[in-house]
């Protein structure tokens, strides 16, 4: 039996990065179930074109975020792992200091104390450090800080496949197949297969 991996929208900006997350899984014909803040339900509104019924109709689950005593809220529950894609700093500080006020952090912090992945991938910027100081604490803890930091080596053609790249560096850490991107080969590979995108030398 597959392990479903739970993943939690919560309301920062980058709220496409779960929603993505969610299409990659179902098209990978992996079970994925849903959290969704009210906040992050809001910024669907704000960012995408996406209604809820849409993103919660990729999920193979779908908990209200106020059930507290949904299956996810037990450790004898099992699941691969947890995403939250994107991660607020209330979310994240939630996180840190263990206060389970809804389902999402309850998730989390199930996932935590049985050991299981969690990815945070925290969305803001800039960071001051009392944020910082929050990731360290969730680093502590066992989670892993996953910001959706985009990286251009794999010759990103638009928005799409930065935000794919992201979703993908998230599955690698739930050992989950996919062809998200082209990952990294050694500069002579990337200079051999893509010679036209080289950077062009700065005149002295």
């Amino acid at each position: 039996m597959t392990l479903p991996l739970v993943i939690g929208i919560s309301g920062a900006s980058g709220v496409i990065y779960g929603v993505e997350m969610l299409k990659a899984l179902k098209e990978l014909r992996h079970p994925s179930h849903l959290i969704v803040s009210q906040a992050g339900a809001r910024n669907l509104a704000i960012e995408t074109n996406y209604s809820l019924d849409e993103v919660k109709s990729l999920a193979t689950r779908v908990y209200d975020v106020k059930d507290v005593g949904a299956a996810v809220a037990s450790g004898s529950f099992r699941t691969k792992g947890m995403v939250i894609a994107p991660c607020t700093i209330k979310t994240l500080s939630a996180v840190a200091n263990s206060f389970n006020y809804n389902l999402l952090i309850r998730a989390a912090d199930v996932t935590l104390k049985e050991k299981r992945p969690l990815v945070l991938m925290v969305r803001e910027t800039p960071l001051h450090k009392g944020h910082l100081e929050l990731m360290a604490r969730a680093a502590d803890l066992g989670a892993l800080i996953l910001p959706p930091v985009p990286a251009f080596y794999h010759d990103p053609k638009g928005i799409e496949d930065i935000i794919r790249q992201s979703v993908g560096k998230a599955l690698d850490h739930f050992h989950i197949e996919h062809n998200l991107f082209r990952r990294w080969q050694g500069e002579e590979a990337q200079i051999e297969t893509k010679p036209e995108q080289r950077l062009k030398p700065v005149p002295a």
